[in-house]
């Protein structure tokens, strides 16, 4: 693939109130199209932005990076996911045959995933800065216009937000500033085969992007699918989390919880799959319809427990048994996992179904008869209580943080008591619950990553080493966290600059 950054088309999707519609906006590509009369309107920038958000659940097969165990953006946070200990599955499948679970591809510069990584967010990066940089001409109203601008900008960090972290070493706030290698750093869409900038310099471009996103008060957008001023103030706070900027991640988690928008399920919804937009404490995520479902590459056919494809009925995925026995007797994300899994206590759609110990049954598809159909997640305000809970502990405000994790666990354990904790403890508790809560929803790798931990799956009595070609202990720093910048991009940008170490 040549200029993988900048060789942006747009052919866009109309995304409906309830998914988008097959109807593709008809372009010739991006070095021959008048891209003024395409954003000669925010109607048209509308329809645009709009097939970013399609782009990032979708399953596209004109490539063969983009495979099965890649449907978007969600195939990449189930990667990474399988990059730490909590999510695993028994066989050496996709995943982890493919070198993610054994951080082979994110070391081989030409590995199909690690390129597909690039590549995606780049995309949506490119396509983000057309946007942004034609907008403020285009008819419409200011507030349409804002809205469509806000977007655009809450996309563009969101992008570099994993590029940074994937290709980037950690933000160091003790070592400012992070002068590390990262990304490129396009910011117009004539920017074309650019150097990598810093680990700071990107970081910077992040915060200016989501700070420019919030002023402009996006608080009405289509549906959930789009990412207004909530999810700007959500995305705000995670970055912040990873920049150990703790007074920041307070603030804007602490917005958006106030803000009661998006209030904590009931223990009721809580158990029916992870698979609906419209639950009460999704703040932002995908809403493919049945005409887009793709019955063996979406992000439910990979981890949904009763999806019926043959990569899903053979290798049920587990949570490590070590945290699972963490979890309270009567919290109700202790029914998201089934110990020891029989016809009686965990039934399946057909004798096809395997079943294994510990495995999941948190996401479900959506509906019968529909094999892999479901609403993915990108943020939930439940992620909103953890930053705030960390934040304060990791800032020394242990009561404060001892609040705030009551908050969310009051919720899932109706006889939860607020905790005693203190310090380094407390610490520990909220990490627990953090990785129990947003398992499988692709934060266990970057967890281990911005905080400087090692990845050791021996304290999982129940994870087959083999299903990851034995590769059960990573030292915390250890160059392979770092993914290696794809070798078509090397090849494509004479002015990318030297290779990860």
């Amino acid at each position: 693939m040549k200029k993988i950054i900048y060789s942006v088309v747009l052919a866009f999707l109309f995304l409906g109130e309830t998914g988008c519609k097959k109807e593709y906006l008809q372009t010739t590509p991006t070095d021959k199209v008048d891209n003024t009369s395409i954003f000669s309107t925010a109607a048209n920038a509308s329809v645009a932005l709009n097939g970013i958000y399609r782009y990032m659940f979708e399953r596209t097969t004109t490539t063969s990076s983009n495979a099965q165990g890649k449907p978007g953006v969600a195939g990449i946070l189930l990667g990474i996911d399988f990059m730490g200990e909590d999510v695993h599955q028994a066989n050496a499948t996709w995943f982890t045959s493919t070198g993610e679970g054994t951080y082979v591809a994110a070391r081989t510069d030409n590995a199909a995933s690690n390129l597909y990584y690039y590549r995606t967010f780049f995309r949506m990066i490119g396509n983000a800065n057309y946007i942004i940089d034609n907008i403020d001409a285009a008819e419409g109203t200011v507030t349409e216009k804002a809205r469509v601008k806000a977007e655009a900008l809450t996309l563009r960090a969101y992008a570099y937000s994993y590029l940074v972290q994937f290709y980037g070493t950690r933000y160091n706030a003790a070592a400012k500033p992070n002068t590390q290698l990262a990304v490129p750093l396009p910011l117009k869409s004539t920017d074309t085969k650019m150097p990598r900038v810093s680990v700071e310099a990107v970081y910077t471009a992040i915060v200016a992007d989501l700070d420019a996103a919030i002023a402009l008060n996006a608080t009405v957008v289509p549906n959930k699918t789009h990412a207004g001023v909530w999810v700007s103030k959500g995305l705000r706070a995670r970055v912040a989390l990873t920049m150990q900027d703790y007074p920041n991640a307070i603030k804007y988690a602490k917005e958006v919880i106030d803000g009661n928008q998006f209030p904590l399920m009931s223990q009721a919804d809580y158990q029916t799959g992870f698979n609906n937009l419209g639950l009460s404490e999704y703040m932002w995520g995908a809403n493919p319809t049945t005409e887009q479902g793709d019955t063996f590459g979406s992000f439910y056919a990979q981890i949904a427990y009763n999806a019926n494809t043959t990569y899903q009925r053979g290798t049920p995925k587990m949570i490590n048994q070590a945290l699972y026995n963490l979890i309270g007797a009567n919290d109700v994300r202790k029914k998201m996992w089934e110990p020891a899994p029989t016809a009686a206590n965990f039934p399946l759609p057909t004798t096809a179904f395997v079943r294994r110990a510990y495995m999941s049954r948190k996401f479900s598809v959506k509906a019968v008869g529909d094999p892999s159909l479901g609403d993915v997640p990108w943020m939930r305000s439940a992620e909103m209580h953890l930053i705030l809970a960390e934040a304060y502990a990791r800032s020394g405000q242990d009561a404060l943080a001892q609040t705030a994790l009551f908050a969310l666990v009051s919720k899932r354990d109706l006889t939860a008591a607020k905790s005693a904790n203190t310090g380094t403890a407390l610490i520990d508790e909220i990490m627990v619950n953090r990785r129990v809560e947003l398992w499988g929803e692709g934060f266990r790798y970057l967890d281990l990553k911005r905080l400087n931990l090692g990845l050791d799956r021996t304290a999982v009595p129940n994870f087959v080493a083999t299903s990851v070609n034995n590769v059960m202990v990573i030292p915390a720093g250890d160059p392979r966290f770092l993914f290696l910048i794809p070798r078509d991009e090397i090849n494509a940008n004479p002015n990318i600059g030297p290779q990860n170490p």
